[in-house]
């Protein structure tokens, strides 16, 4: 019984909040999962900037609203689910990626929560189990699951290594150089093509 688990940002669709940066010249927000592998302490930086500019759920929301999935996404998710279940594996938060599910044709999304303040304002988040991707393929596994797993950052790293098979996707020149011993890919074909030999 094989199951895929996918990162969502980088992998599917755009960076969100490095979208939302350059879109509205927050430029501070460009910092990922790539640069800062504490993702506590990058969220914490978040939520103190945005209350610091003024900036609130409903802003983030309107703007990830108008967001595309990236080019062949939908398409690559579609040929995979013909295949295999797929589960989208993300440390996004569903008030983010709802738009952008619907726009992929609705896959299953495991993502954390937030919490907002009576303002609008996001005052902290709540994560699914503490290592959120971890946890959730050792979880799958204990119930008689076999993973595949892809992703582009840091925190994908132990999803993909505690899989069957792994893979890079999409990931920066920086994350293959610290992990030359996992496959990686740019190209949904290929990704597809690793996926299938792995299913195989």
């Amino acid at each position: 019984m094989d199951l895929v688990c996918l990162d969502m940002e980088s992998v599917l669709v755009p960076e969100m909040w490095i979208e939302f940066a350059k879109g509205t010249g927050n430029e501070a927000l460009t910092r990922t999962t790539r640069e800062e592998p504490d993702y506590d302490k990058l969220m914490q930086f978040r939520i103190d900037y945005l209350r610091e500019h003024d900036v609130k759920l409903r802003d983030l929301v309107q703007f990830f609203e108008a967001l595309e999935p990236l080019e062949g996404a939908r398409e690559f998710l579609d040929k995979l689910r013909r295949i295999t279940q797929v589960i989208i594996v993300s440390d996004t938060f569903p008030e983010f990626a709802t738009p952008l599910m619907e726009k992929l044709g609705w896959p299953t999304l495991f993502a954390n929560g937030l919490e907002i303040d009576e303002q609008g304002f996001i005052c902290g988040y709540r994560m699914r189990c503490e290592h959120s991707k971890l946890d959730t393929v050792k979880a799958l596994q204990s119930i008689g699951f076999e993973t595949i797993a892809a992703g582009d950052s840091y925190n994908d790293i132990d999803m993909i290594c505690a899989s069957k098979a792994g893979f890079l996707f999409h990931a920066s020149e920086q994350v293959k150089a610290e992990y030359p011993d996992v496959v990686a890919y740019d190209e949904y074909d290929e990704l597809f093509e690793g996926i299938r030999r792995a299913l195989s």
